[in-house]
């Protein structure tokens, strides 16, 4: 027989597992986790038939987006959640030390926010720190194991002459040390190309017997081709969105992947009937959310500079948004190419929360002064003093002296100078408790949290909300 007639030899059957983002990451990227609970609520029993290997619906902007625009308590909303899923685990987006605010909290705020996530209803936790510095996980990697939930590690991925294959070994390597359940390759900017994706995941899997995640973007354009890559080098895990708030800044659609894969060793088994079904659903709320422009059409296309420039599609809709509130939208250009630079001085971390917004606002500042660090944000002097952890290159020593003077540079772990802080939370909010997470409420929003609970006060004495002082926007728009 002809060799030309031989089948090519097929791996072994190894079906790609999925985990939807249609309750978290994909609102939060297109329609900025404006989705409220009751319009997630009556798809939740047909999502739980589906099969995913999780659904991902609390933790990064949630937490904030619910007590400041839409005025829920998000812990409400994970309860309602956790009833409506009777078979499916439910994921979360934490941010290390951070937890999910935007600076370091002390290990004891830590501790019990793992532990008040899992008792109400969180299995799997996601932790990643801006800087992929692994003592800032650490705490949250211990509660995490202590509760009994799935503690998944993620790499922020990014690009630049420290970040070789050997140092995504190397680390996770570590991770897996650590104790972690899985490892994930974070792409929030859609950065990983699909043949860059097959080395990475290669590379992982003879470094690693932990199971890969890969999330990404669509932002770029390439993301559901670099699934396609990863998958076939190993990546048992995918992050996807059903399609009415897929593509763009979201996820590749949760549909075109499981039937990519239909028919292969990867096929995942899904029902592509239930999955239409699921997505009829989300499709009105699509609709209604283009007409009333709260999904801009600018964030559903390819957006090349994030492969030119390595920014976020969301740190790219903020510097847009601060260049106009400065009337000064003719200097985008100049602020994209600063923003490379400033991240090179700052020690080339990955762009993501919160060094993201730190990189943006900086080379903001820079080019509208019209002079490189005339003047510093707060969170910039806080990055170059080490506050948030170690940089994978040191900062320009030039650019750290100017910021910091004479004050000595964090080297510890950051969070081993932050002392015990809950019982002082607990003090400050006694007024307004009506229940135990409520101190970690007001712990990563204070003034948000309290505008909240007034608001929620409010409600059960019949007192016109509208009465109370309104805080950042804390009243539903």
């Amino acid at each position: 027989m002809s060799d030309l007639n031989k089948k090519p030899a097929q791996p072994e059957k190894k079906p790609v597992k999925i985990v939807e983002t249609v309750l978290r990451d994909a609102h939060q990227s297109l329609i900025a986790t404006r989705m409220t609970t009751e319009q997630m609520l009556p798809i939740v029993p047909k999502l739980d038939q589906v099969g995913y290997h999780a659904v991902e619906c609390w933790g990064g902007a949630t937490f904030d987006a619910c007590l400041r625009f839409l005025h829920e308590d998000p812990w409400v909303r994970l309860r309602k959640l956790r009833d409506g899923f009777k078979k499916t685990k439910l994921q979360m987006l934490f941010r290390g030390q951070n937890i999910l605010g935007y600076n370091h909290y002390p290990d004891d705020v830590v501790e019990y926010f793992v532990q008040k996530s899992v008792a109400n209803g969180i299995d799997i936790i996601r932790i990643f720190d801006c800087l992929n510095d692994m003592r800032n996980l650490e705490t949250a990697v211990r509660a995490a194991k202590k509760e009994k939930a799935e503690a998944q590690i993620a790499l922020s991925y990014t690009l630049g002459d420290a970040y070789t294959l050997e140092y995504w070994c190397n680390i996770a390597k570590e991770i897996e040390e650590m104790g972690a359940d899985s490892i994930c390759i974070k792409d929030m900017a859609g950065l990983l190309t699909p043949y860059r994706a097959q080395e990475l995941v290669g590379a992982l899997k003879e470094s690693t017997n932990l199971p890969i995640d890969l999330h990404t973007h669509y932002t770029s354009g390439v993301a559901s081709m670099t699934y396609l890559k990863a998958v076939e080098s190993g990546c048992d895990i995918i992050d996807t969105a059903i399609s009415p708030f897929a593509l763009g800044t979201s996820q590749p659609a949760t549909e075109v992947m499981v039937e990519t894969f239909r028919g292969t060793p990867y096929d995942t088994g899904l029902d592509m009937k239930l999955l239409s079904e699921i997505a009829d659903y989300f499709r009105p709320i699509r609709e209604q959310d283009l007409e009333s422009g709260l999904m801009s059409t600018k964030v559903l296309g390819v957006n090349i500079n994030t492969l030119r420039y390595q920014v976020p599609g969301g740190m790219l809709s903020n510097l847009v948004s601060q260049l106009k509130q400065a009337h000064a939208e003719d200097k985008y250009e100049a602020v994209l190419e600063e923003v490379p630079r400033v991240r090179k001085d700052f020690g080339e971390p990955p762009l993501v929360t919160p060094s993201s917004q730190i990189v943006g606002t900086q080379a903001v500042l820079n080019v509208l002064t019209g002079e490189r660090y005339k003047m510093f944000t707060k969170e910039s002097k806080k990055l170059l003093l080490g506050e948030f952890g170690k940089t994978v290159k040191p900062f320009n020593p030039e650019v750290q002296k100017k910021a910091i003077g004479n004050e000595k540079p964090i080297t510890c772990r950051p969070a081993d100078l932050l002392k015990p802080a809950l019982k002082e939370y607990e003090d400050k909010i006694a007024q307004w408790k009506r229940q135990d997470e409520d101190v970690l409420t007001y712990a990563l929003f204070p003034q948000v949290a309290e505008e909240f609970f007034k608001y929620r006060e409010a409600q059960t004495t019949g007192v016109d909300p509208t009465k109370a002082d309104k805080v950042n926007g804390a009243y539903p728009v």
